[in-house]
């Protein structure tokens, strides 16, 4: 599907995380025939973006001899351990030149769609920040404008993302998308709630 707008859009997939409270790497839980991320990918693949960009840190030697990255510019974080902001600011660098949008997906949250990141880069307009606005709540994708690219990569922690919209909260366009929040997984409880709403792994 075709932007709406001839900006040119990277969507930077963060899935560098060390899966602390689950004990084991939650890229590569099995999922609908792949793995957790395989499903993070398409739909990074399916939102029309110009470049995908995919950040890795904890497993990402296991995560590169599983999950298939073609056509994805796959960043190291050796930062990891800090927060998914290392991740943007390790991604950063990455970017084709000319990006003007940069899409934020989480590794974790295989209910978000392309549909969803579509809607929210028609819905942005130009403003420099955009959100998802679910029924129950702000949620991920998010969208920034290259103004605040410089911003993000001064990010610190799992929280400085939120931060940067509190902060900024004039220049966010929160973008209507139906139903709840898609949940992200965290634990093994997470993990077993994620395949009863799927019907099982695959």
């Amino acid at each position: 599907m075709p932007q709406s707008t001839e900006h040119r859009v990277a969507v930077l997939v963060l899935a560098a995380g060390a899966s602390r409270r689950l004990g084991r790497p939650k890229q590569l839980l099995p999922y609908t025939g792949g793995v957790l991320l395989d499903a993070a990918l398409a739909t990074a693949r399916g939102s029309g973006a110009d470049q995908v960009v995919v950040a890795l840190g904890g497993s990402g030697d296991e995560v590169r001899a599983v999950v298939d990255t073609s056509g994805c510019t796959v960043v190291e974080n050796p930062n990891y351990s800090t927060g998914c902001s290392s991740s943007i600011a390790a991604a950063l660098p990455s970017l084709h030149p000319d990006t003007e949008v940069l899409v934020l997906l989480l590794g974790d949250q295989p209910g978000v769609t392309a549909a969803t990141v579509h809607r929210l880069l028609e819905g942005r307009g130009d403003a420099p920040l955009a959100v998802c606005r679910y029924a129950d709540g702000i949620g991920h994708p998010f969208a920034f404008d290259s103004t605040v690219f410089a911003a993000l990569s001064g990010l610190h922690g799992d929280k400085g993302v939120w931060k940067l919209l509190e902060q900024r909260a004039a220049d966010v366009v929160e973008v209507p998308v139906p139903g709840p929040i898609p949940p992200d997984v965290d634990t093994e409880d997470d993990y077993l709630r994620l395949l009863a709403g799927q019907g099982g792994a695959g």
